[in-house]
């Protein structure tokens, strides 16, 4: 374009210009940053959440909140933190490395890519305006079961229902962008098994996000209709049944577990090759492990439902079946313990959230096989045991998995090194803290503390005091995450186009920061 041309195009003012690149964008690195900040954002409010939670049961006795008040706390923590802050922010690092991954110049559908996202800050404003509705929010628990969430739920709980679908729409719609692009947009060359491990594992979770959330549309809608239009799909009262709610809920739910960890594995599979200076140990076995996983995870939901009156047989059914998930996973950490064996570590910020990763998830999993064994479970079932579980797999497992991704293409995506030395300090009061936090959990649950409650019996006291203790050492300690994107952000120390030594893929072929349009001519792949 000549000068003159370039003279006569009228100035944008700075606002529109900022509209027109953030709001109106449908470039797939504008798009996953949106998804990051919006998930750090609703990561640190489910966070003051917690601490809000957690500040409650410090001490025996109602202290700070209405039990109430306790659980909208409960409830809008466990959705925020599940759907606004793991759930976007794997959609967030799925878009921005995907395409530049595979060689692509953006993702499949970028107009579909910026609905996607868009439809999030609607969703989740609808769902936090119910802390201010009469009647206050929904206070039925994450799971929302019939009849709490039917009968007896408040009247914000349609609004509730509303952001749901919103949510629904917007993880169809990201995940059906993933399988489109992984399968069509390949660079050529590029086979299925020459497919980065974190493509492969995103490419698995879209198919069980697009098998799923229908599921999950069709409970709320059931609830819906319930509630307003005299249907009895989960009321006793006119033939329905409340256990079917749990029977949709959890063949959604137990799926989406995985959702929120098979994009943790395929982070983990991309950071300990690279700073262990080894290709990954057992790739095939690796890419079947993550599929058979995924396909496991729709006959094992009634495992949630032990104590709810299911026949023996099917007790027993369901009882193997999640046992049998065991074996997959454990592939995995064998793969991951023998890529770094022998191999030439360095120990760099997402290696050790790599590393705890890997100790911290399989804590977390053998607690997670004692709850699978149906006997036992009706000791462990609603008790502060199957909190300290599942907290010890989502938290050491798919934030630290976050964390860790962002860690390792932050300089790829700023042009700049983050401070090596605040990283190691967020990583190391991480850590202790959340051992600090959840372990005593563990200990509260065989003690026989319910979950669910804003008060508690004298002797269950000093676990808990310990437990809040770790709470906000763990809070204040994301101050520092803060800091390091802030201080990357704004400058440092160049970063080049390798960044880390190990590294390999076409991602790191690249100048760092990533130009705003990559790959517009495909490039070959060889090797």
């Amino acid at each position: 374009m000549s000068a003159e041309a370039t003279l006569d195009q009228p100035k944008r003012h700075p606002l529109s210009a900022w509209f027109l690149r953030w709001v109106c964008s449908t470039n797939h690195k504008d798009i996953g940053t949106l998804y990051l900040f919006f998930s750090l954002a609703m990561f640190l409010t489910g966070g003051v959440m917690a601490l809000l939670i957690r500040t409650e049961l410090f001490q025996p006795g109602m202290q700070i909140m209405q039990p109430n008040t306790y659980n909208n706390m409960i409830t809008m923590h466990g959705l925020i933190m599940v759907f606004g802050a793991v759930m976007p922010a794997f959609v967030g690092l799925a878009n921005w490395m995907i395409p530049i991954m595979v060689g692509a110049p953006d993702m499949a559908f970028p107009r579909l890519n910026n609905w996607s996202f868009w439809l999030l800050p609607f969703a989740f404003s609808i769902m936090l305006s119910t802390l201010f509705m009469q009647g206050g929010a929904p206070n039925f628990g994450w799971t929302f079961y019939a009849p709490l969430s039917t009968t007896y739920g408040p009247p914000s709980t349609d609004f509730f229902i509303i952001a749901v679908h919103m949510m629904g729409v917007s993880s169809i719609m990201g995940a059906v962008n993933v399988v489109a692009t992984v399968l069509n947009m390949r660079a050529p060359g590029m086979t299925m098994m020459k497919l980065p491990i974190f493509c492969w594992a995103m490419l698995i979770t879209a198919f069980l996000l697009i098998a799923v959330m229908p599921v999950l549309a069709g409970a709320v809608t059931m609830m819906l209709t319930d509630r307003h239009f005299g249907t009895s799909f989960f009321n006793a009262a006119g033939g329905g049944d409340p256990i079917l709610f749990q029977h949709i809920f959890w063949f959604f739910g137990h799926p989406e577990v995985y959702i929120m960890i098979l994009p943790a594995f395929g982070v983990i599979s991309e950071i300990i090759p690279t700073f262990s200076r080894k290709k990954l140990f057992g790739y095939s076995c690796m890419v079947g492990a993550t599929a058979s996983i995924a396909i496991l995870s729709f006959i094992v939901w009634a495992h949630h439902m032990f104590v709810s009156g299911i026949p023996l047989g099917a007790e027993i059914f369901f009882m193997y079946a999640t046992l049998l998930i065991a074996v997959p996973t454990g592939v995995k950490v064998f793969n991951w313990i023998t890529t770094m064996f022998r191999g030439s570590l360095s120990f760099e910020t997402p290696m050790l959230f790599a590393i705890a990763f890997v100790i911290l998830f399989t804590i977390g999993g053998l607690s997670g096989l004692m709850l699978a064994m149906s006997p036992v479970d009706y000791q462990y079932h609603d008790t502060y045991f199957v909190v300290g579980h599942f907290h010890y797999v989502l938290v050491p497992g798919a934030i630290f998995s976050i964390l860790a991704g962002v860690y390792y293409w932050l300089p790829k995506w700023t042009g700049h090194m983050y401070s090596e030395t605040l990283g190691k300090w967020h990583f190391w009061l991480s850590t202790i803290f959340i051992n600090v936090t959840f372990f005593p959990m563990h200990f509260l649950g065989l003690a026989g503390m319910p979950r669910r409650i804003p008060d508690y019996a004298l002797q269950f006291t000093d676990f808990n005091m310990v437990a809040t203790v770790g709470a906000f050492g763990f809070g204040l300690s994301q101050l520092l995450f803060l800091a390091v994107i802030y201080k990357t952000i704004r400058g440092g120390v160049p970063a080049t186009a390798q960044v880390w030594e190990g590294a390999q893929g076409l991602e790191w072929t690249l100048p760092s920061p990533t130009p705003h349009h990559t790959f517009d001519t495909p490039p070959l792949i060889t090797d």
